[in-house]
């Protein structure tokens, strides 16, 4: 298949899916039940681009849980302090961690920066917002964009490599999962000899692979 074509053929029509908010907030659903039972304590994930799904707002509510689990003196008054203040200091309690990724430049990987709701941000050379000045944090589980996705886990990115090179160089590996809608489905995606197939992958509909 011509995976330009397709690409760009999936951003338009995902940007332009009519009910895509209710996509996302089933896939928010999908996301956190999946999350249930999960050992993780670090997860890396991704700021959202160009009509992609926000994992953050499942995440962050997974990094309440714990908090709110260990019933935390004082959490009751926390809403009555300023909004970023109450999210750094559930964060910095929360024994899990949430990283979004921080491009290196020389050696074209990513690695991971504790993030949380109002934490400082900058863009980085692409454009796109990364943690300024917080803790580089090394995930257990990776959730992954896919523009599309296929048969054996393998997915279509923005054909960088970033995700690639970096899960080739990540010792011990993350578990992998891929996050996307159900119109990203391509079921002729043959993988090439660079790519690596995601652990599980998520839509909309719920658990796509492992089936």
């Amino acid at each position: 298949m011509d995976k330009l074509t397709a690409r760009k053929t999936l951003i338009e029509q995902r940007l332009n899916l009519p009910d895509r908010l209710q996509r996302a907030d089933l896939l928010q659903r999908v996301m956190r039940i999946w999350l249930v039972g999960r050992p993780d304590a670090v997860i890396g994930a991704y700021w959202p681009i160009k009509g992609e799904f926000d994992p953050l707002p499942a995440l962050y509510r997974w990094q309440e849980d714990a908090v709110l689990g260990q019933g935390v003196a004082g959490a009751a008054s926390e809403p009555d302090r300023g909004a970023q203040i109450v999210t750094e200091s559930l964060a910095n309690r929360s024994p899990r961690k949430i990283g979004l990724p921080v491009v290196d430049k020389l050696n074209k990987t990513l690695t991971f920066h504790a993030w949380y709701p109002g934490c400082p941000m900058e863009e980085d050379a692409y454009g796109i917002p990364k943690p300024k000045d917080t803790e580089v944090i090394v995930p257990t589980l990776l959730f992954v964009p896919c523009v599309g996705y296929g048969p054996g886990g393998y997915r279509l990115g923005y054909g960088g490599g970033f995700y690639d090179r970096t899960l080739a160089s990540l010792q011990p590996k993350p578990f992998t999962v891929g996050l996307g809608y159900s119109h990203g489905w391509l079921p002729e995606l043959e993988p090439e000899a660079h790519d690596v197939a995601l652990d599980a992958l998520l839509n909309d509909m719920g658990v796509v692979w492992p089936a």
